[in-house]
């Protein structure tokens, strides 16, 4: 590694330096310093001697503009024997003096006579024609310099090179020529015989009017603050080649003499705690480090790595390191092979840093291969704050001055972000120094010493500490000890409980949590009492300190309290605000939070997918990593609408009669009931608490009562893992291999899973998984994608990451969670060809599996739970914490909560209309949120006006999820003389040419009406068809007599076939019971999965449209 060098000021360029840079300035002088003479020759230029010459030289007529036989005529006179020269220089964005034309000739005869000399000048194809398919490209000239020049013999035999040859000519003269741009250059006629086909795609190119592409070499990677949490997750950016051609080929020209530059804002919070922590990174096609890298040292400093030319490496760390909770910014520039590497703080770019590095070769570069990364990714953690905007200059190395990167936005967010951690950092320093003073430190210091019987000695023998026996000095006045004394007071409280009831880890951060923790837990109860709004203002503040100390499940409370307005004024910017800060923890919900509001772009938040992917693969990693947490705070995610009667009757306790119903029934052998009564237990599904021991004792009393294979498989799979139960290896294969026996699929797997990972069989794994996989088993699909991408799949040593896409796609479809995240990171990188770059369909499938996140399910249970016990203010809070992370059951229960009990809270109206207008736009939407839209877009709802046009589209919707409701309503609105757009016709597969007139329409709704739903559309759909028909008799029949026998036939049969259904409806009694598996605990090996099968309620809502759904059959 090489060392970073400042250049001082003082140090003196060589003699030969000086006149070689002086020398190339004159000679490739920008075109814009020539303007005035590039239409004439110069005058014939003094010699540098002080002797008078009559030597002459001068061009005669020469063109303008470069051309393919460019003609030049010299008149020239010279004094004394000399050497005629000329040249054509050529200057380009990445090479200057380039010699494309040279010329001499001796002028030793004649002297003192003035002559004259035609030559033909042969220019490069690639400057004057366009690619075509003999010539395969062009390329961008900037300058070209014609120029001639007679030197003395004798002086030019003593120096060799031509500039200072050039320099001390007995005359000289030049003339700068013009170019045709790229897309101005005619194509070349070759001479040759072409096919038929090749000319005439030639002759299709020739007439076709090619303009020059809009396009910019600077890119705004980020314009939105992004919470890094420390853990491998963070923005993916992949940038596409240029539209612009002139642009593309000057990229294309810098691979290997790279000229960009990088500016980023940061605002870390603490120093790294890894060896090195992800700031921006490049990672290329290869899956590996590329140039450039910036990663954070766990001192400060900044760890800088580029890749030469060569394919090695060369890294290096800066002089300076990153102050703490001050935003900053980070200026990467690379001009050839220097570096340079600046920081500076504040809007104004204060205190200034500097670093250089000047790299031995060329470094490679090519910013549209592989893909960039802000923060942390599979290779590294990123570090613990806050990403502002960040631009990348891809052609251009700028200094600090020239880059246009402000910190200010519209919002200012970054301002409060600031604020918001110098208020946390006084209040945390204030309460520690109370825990100093209550001596917890010393309580935590004697625990740390893990009863070290030395010590002990000492502390009970050693010599007394007088100092510990006076009373502690507060360094704070009455004012903060009033301002704070409910904080006080809870410290005093817990400083006299014992210190291993509220710190698992006892050191005085793992205290900090806990205080945040009681604060939290003491709002939240006053929080949803009845009288709540009368002390808002001080329950927020006790938020706010939960949040200082570290809980940041109150931080993300407080961005939802902000953000919708409950018992407060909306405040947007606090919501942005608090919900960076919980992200930033870790929180969950936080995370879902964010990016819901990135993949929609709602709430101020700017649309983004690249970053909603960052926030939602974070918690959709930590879902499957949860599901082997056995926490008392998770919850089976369940879909349960309030206006569902049946599912909520579903619900059940302990002590119901559901709940009991069942263990009767499974204490009497019933497989179903001991399966489901487990499962329940495990999950904690349908209002169960959930208990993984007594889960684990039904499995087993299944398993040896009835021998059930999936029983046996389940209950052999806790006892081979040891999870929630004593490990029992032996027993546990036995029990996998006679479940296997009996035709388990499921077993199958775990099979393969044993041989893979304990006995390192991969032939025998993958026989087993092969069988797995032809018996539906999703878990063996995932495991042979994993064998293609590691390289072990048995007589296929090569690792194949396009086959094992098709397998984790197969497996992804049917809802196996870890095949979901390794899908979305191929769509979200785009890193093989076979696999677009799709940051949608990455989004969309990271985010059914957050939503099945167990900490999740259990705040919606809260929900549920407050709301079947008529603790309505309760209900309300947590239906809108869960629906703010964008789950569309609890934005649905929001708007229907309300509906119910509008007198709740000011805001009923404002939460109706925004949660049933969130839920209509998502992809899992309910046919009844439609028909509601529709209502309330028709009649106009509060302070939103009718759109005739708007309740169609929900209308149509709602037809399409086949709900006989909304033909109804499409066909009352036809009845009302209101045209159905001809697109919501087609989408419905009705086609208006099919149909005469408003009646045909008519009918084909009603039909359709009651064909959806035979049901609920049977009958206010019949009447509807009996009155069509009844009116198109009255128009075509003038008997009175003749109407009425049609409609009291028509209505008598109607009447008789409503009350046959109603009974027929009401005396079938069908009882269906799931056949639902759990869900198994991850494999011991980190990437080998053992069964997974997933429930029918969580199965993907979309698949990718790329590739064909593995479930339709051939």
């Amino acid at each position: 590694m090489s060392s970073l060098f400042l250049i001082s000021p003082h140090k003196k360029m060589r003699q030969s330096h000086w006149q070689l840079c002086l020398g190339w300035l004159l000679i490739l002088m920008p075109g814009s310093l020539h303007s005035a003479i590039t239409t004439q020759t110069t005058t014939i230029l003094k010699s540098s001697t002080d002797r008078q010459r009559n030597d002459f030289i001068r061009f005669i007529n020469a063109s303008d503009m470069v051309a393919a036989d460019y003609k030049l005529s010299i008149d020239y006179l010279c004094s004394e024997p000399s050497t005629i020269r000329v040249e054509v220089i050529v200057s380009t964005s990445i090479k200057t003096g380039v010699v494309i034309y040279k010329k001499k000739w001796k002028c030793e005869k004649h002297l003192n006579i003035l002559r004259n000399r035609t030559l033909w000048v042969k220019f490069p194809n690639i400057m004057l024609y366009r690619p075509d398919y003999v010539l395969r490209r062009s390329i961008v000239i900037n300058n070209v310099m014609l120029r001639a020049w007679i030197i003395n013999n004798g002086f030019e035999a003593r120096e060799n090179h031509n500039l200072f040859v050039y320099e001390q000519a007995a005359t000289r003269t030049y003339k700068l020529l013009k170019t045709l741009s790229s897309f101005e250059r005619p194509f070349k006629d070759h001479k040759e015989c072409l096919q038929w086909d090749t000319e005439k795609i030639r002759a299709i190119k020739e007439r076709k009017v090619l303009q020059c592409l809009l396009d910019n070499d600077v890119v705004e990677l980020l314009c939105f603050p992004f919470a890094s949490s420390g853990s491998n997750f963070g923005i993916v950016r992949k940038l596409k080649t240029f539209n612009n051609f002139e642009m593309e080929m000057t990229s294309k020209d810098l691979l290997h003499n790279p000229r960009f530059t990088v500016s980023i804002w940061l605002f870390v919070l603490h120093d790294c705690k890894w060896p090195l922590c992800g700031i921006f990174h490049h990672i290329n096609d290869k899956q590996i480090y590329a140039t450039p890298l910036l990663f954070l040292t766990q001192d400060g400093h900044i760890h800088f790595q580029m890749m030469l030319s060569s394919g090695t490496y060369v890294a290096g760390k800066s002089n300076f390191k990153l102050s703490l909770r001050r935003w900053c910014r980070l200026d990467f520039t690379l001009q050839d092979r220097r570096m340079t590497l600046s920081v500076s703080y504040g809007e104004n770019l204060q205190g200034r840093e500097d670093a250089f590095y000047n790299y031995p070769e060329d470094v490679h570069h090519n910013d549209s291969v592989g893909y960039f990364v802000l923060g942390g990714s599979n290779h590294v953690r990123g570090f613990e704050g806050f990403i502002g905007p960040v631009k990348l200059y891809r052609l251009v190395g700028l200094t600090v001055q020239k880059i246009s990167n402000p910190l200010v936005t519209d919002h200012e967010i970054h301002k409060h972000i600031e604020q918001y951690y110098q208020k946390c950092n006084y209040l945390t320093t204030l309460i520690m120094k109370y825990f100093h003073s209550l001596g917890l430190h010393k309580k935590l210091q004697h625990l740390n010493q893990n009863n070290n019987y030395y010590l002990d000695l000492v502390t009970k023998y050693g010599p007394k500490n007088y100092d510990e026996e006076k009373c502690a000095a507060h360094t704070w006045g009455k004012r903060t000890e009033k301002k704070y004394e409910a904080l006080f007071d809870l410290l005093q409280t817990m400083a006299l409980e014992p210190i291993l009831d509220f710190a698992h880890s006892p050191n005085l951060q793992s205290t900090l949590i806990k205080v945040g923790e009681k604060l939290f837990q003491k709002t939240v109860e006053s929080l949803v009492r009845p009288d709540s709004a009368q002390h808002i203002g001080h329950l927020i503040a006790s938020l706010m300190k939960a949040s200082c100390c570290g809980y940041y499940r109150a931080a993300y409370f407080l961005a939802v309290i902000f953000e919708t307005g409950l018992t407060v004024e909306i405040q947007p910017l606090q919501g942005m605000l608090y919900s960076l800060v919980a992200a930033q923890g870790n929180e969950r919900l936080a995370l879902m939070h964010l990016g819901y509001k990135h993949d929609q772009g709602i709430d101020g938040y700017p649309l983004d997918y690249d970053m909603s992917y960052g926030y939602y693969s974070n918690i959709a990693q930590q879902t499957v990593r949860d599901r082997d947490i056995f926490d008392g705070e998770q919850a089976f995610v369940e879909t349960i609408r309030l206006m569902d009667d049946s599912a909520l009757q579903s619900q059940t306790k302990e002590n119901d009669d559901l709940f009991l119903w069942l263990r009767y029934q499974a204490n009497h052998g019933d497989v179903f009931a001991q399966q489901k009564l487990a499962r329940m237990l495990y999950w904690g599904q349908q209002g169960v608490t959930r208990d993984v021991k007594a889960a684990l004792e039904w499995y087993s009393k299944s398993a040896e009562e009835t021998r059930d294979p999936l029983s046996l498989y389940e209950y052999g799979l806790f006892l081979f893992k040891g999870k929630g139960v004593k490990k029992d290896i032996k027993l546990g294969l036995k029990l996998i291999n006679e479940a296997a026996s009996k035709g388990s699929h499921e077993a199958m797997n775990g099979l393969g899973w044993y041989y893979e990972t304990f006995k390192k069989d991969y032939v025998k794994a993958v026989e087993y998984w092969e069988q797995a996989m032809k018996m539906g088993n999703l878990d063996a699909l995932h495991n042979l994608g994993v064998m293609y991408e590691s390289g072990l799949y048995p007589g296929k040593p090569v690792k194949n990451e396009t086959e094992a896409f098709q397998y984790y796609y197969k497996a992804g479809s049917g809802g196996h969670f870890e095949s979901v995240v390794r899908c979305s990171f191929y769509w979200s990188t785009g890193n093989f060809e076979s696999i677009p770059h799709n940051p949608r369909m990455a989004v969309l499938w990271t985010r059914f599996v957050a939503e099945n996140n167990g900490f999740l399910g259990y705040f919606m249970r809260k929900a549920m739970d407050a709301y079947l016990q008529k603790s309505w203010n309760e209900a309300l809070l947590y239906f809108l914490v869960t629906a703010e992370t964008g789950i569309e059951t609890s934005q649905t229960n929001v708007a229907y909560f309300c509906e119910q009990h509008p007198d709740l809270t000011n805001s009923s109206d404002e939460y109706i209309w925004r949660y049933y207008n969130l839920s209509a736009f998502q992809l899992t939407t309910h046919p009844f949120v439609l028909i509601k839209m529709g209502d309330y877009y028709y009649y106009g709802h509060n302070n939103h006006k009718k759109d005739i046009t708007q309740a169609i589209e929900m209308y149509t919707s709602a037809a399409l999820l086949k709900c006989s409701q909304a033909f109804y309503n499409l066909g009352s609105l036809v009845e009302e003389g209101i045209n159905i757009p001809e697109k919501s016709l087609d989408l419905l597969n009705i086609r208006a040419a099919n149909h005469s007139n408003n009646s045909s329409i008519l009918l084909e709704l009603y039909g359709r009406c009651i064909t959806v739903d035979m049901e609920e559309g049977f009958v206010p759909c019949s009447i509807a068809l009996l009155c069509i028909h009844l009116k198109t008799i009255w128009r075509n029949s003038c008997s009175a007599a003749l109407l009425y026998t049609a409609g009291s036939i028509l209505l008598s049969t109607l009447i008789v076939f409503a009350v046959k259904h109603y009974w027929d409806t009401t005396e079938i009694v069908s009882t269906t019971g799931t056949n639902e598996h759990i869900p198994a605990m991850n494999s011991l090996s980190q990437n080998i999965q053992s069964d997974e099968t997933v429930s029918e309620e969580t199965s993907l809502p979309l698949t990718a449209p790329e590739y064909r759904d593995p479930n339709e059959a051939d």
